[in-house]
């Protein structure tokens, strides 16, 4: 026997066996091995400790019990992915869903969607669950992988016969907007990194909300890259805090905001109100708590689950499945009083 890791080959040469025997017992097919030959593999690989190669025992399994979780190492997140507020509560609710459900999770961050097929197959997943892809993406892993996987707030131009798991971002920033009209607000700024696809969405729901008392909310698309937005907040200061209040469209930008503007002086909420959207971790550990949108991920999880089971079974599944949110009052925004701030300073345009 060679020296370093032993094989099935090594094993199956020291028991005079062929090694389509000695991989049989070893991946539990043994029903058509006898009960004496059985017991001589599995004594001389616990003898030799012998390390089976687990992308092999799960290709040899119809059912390997593993989703896998990939999501988009995008830019934005500055090597920081799975620290992502968002990021973070999906990959909590989803490994809850599955532990429950007797499922193992595996995560992987990757830019390339050509590498999700090598990943799946690789470990005979169940089924994915997609984060933050384009829908270009989308559509390649449908033609080229028979894995079921769903994806989380893809967006779509058209009808698609991809499994999207979203949730009411129009209806998410029209009560954002309705909300902050209701307390006088009539000149709303609204921040992004983009003008498109949800957070798009976002806007138009609070730009719709704040028309019917008067308002109007004007947007302001802001650099991805955190030293870019600091200097990019320095050069449009003044600009800012001509507004009344801001939304900003996750709570990731949000925070980041209001720190910003505390270093700036600016008090929140008695001088401007702050509004995310999401309700994550980035929501409860800023001074002043977040007012935003909360969206389930629980729900999202177990919706993923059952979808990805049906999938598995050649089901029909509804394409694009909106969930819903609501918003959530904390500390970060406060009533105008006759058109003026906690202070007194007039905040009419």
């Amino acid at each position: 026997m060679s020296e370093g890791r032993v094989r099935i080959v090594d094993i199956a040469e020291e028991l005079g066996l062929s090694t389509a025997t000695v991989s049989n017992v070893i991946h539990g097919k043994t029903e058509k091995i006898s009960d004496e030959t059985v017991k001589r593999v599995q004594e001389l690989v616990e003898k030799r400790n012998y390390i089976p190669n687990m992308a092999g025992i799960l290709l040899a399994q119809n059912d390997s019990r593993i989703m896998g979780i990939i999501i988009n190492d995008h830019p934005k997140y500055e090597g920081h992915t799975l620290e992502d507020g968002f990021v973070t509560s999906a990959i909590n609710a989803l490994s809850a869903e599955l532990n429950q459900s007797g499922y193992f999770m595996m995560v992987k961050t990757t830019t390339r969607w050509d590498e999700i097929i090598k990943i799946a197959s690789m470990w005979n997943m169940d089924g994915l669950i997609l984060i933050g892809f384009c829908e270009q993406d989308y559509q390649n892993l449908r033609e080229k992988m028979h894995i079921p996987f769903v994806v989380y707030d893809g967006f779509f131009q058209g009808e698609s016969r991809l499994v999207n798991l979203s949730v009411d971002h129009y209806g998410g920033g029209f009560q954002v907007g309705e909300y902050l009209g209701r307390l006088g607000h009539k000149k709303v700024l609204c921040l992004s990194d983009n003008m498109v696809c949800m957070d798009l969405e976002r806007m138009q729901g609070c730009e719709a909300a704040l028309e019917r008392f008067g308002g109007k909310a004007d947007r302001l698309e802001i650099p991805m890259e955190s030293e870019k937005r600091r200097e990019f907040y320095e050069q449009h200061f003044e600009q800012m805090r001509g507004y009344t209040a801001v939304f900003a469209v996750s709570d990731f930008y949000a925070a980041d905001f209001v720190r910003f503007m505390q270093k700036k002086g600016c008090k929140i909420p008695e001088e401007l109100s702050v509004v995310g959207f999401d309700d994550n971790i980035y929501s409860t550990t800023c001074l002043p708590t977040l007012t935003t949108v909360r969206q389930d991920p629980a729900v999202r999880a177990k919706k993923a689950r059952e979808a990805l089971l049906a999938l598995r079974r050649g089901e029909k599944i509804e394409g694009n499945i909106v969930l819903p949110v609501e918003m959530v009052i904390r500390e970060s925004v406060s009533k105008l009083e006759d058109g003026r701030d906690r202070n007194g300073r007039d905040k009419k345009e």
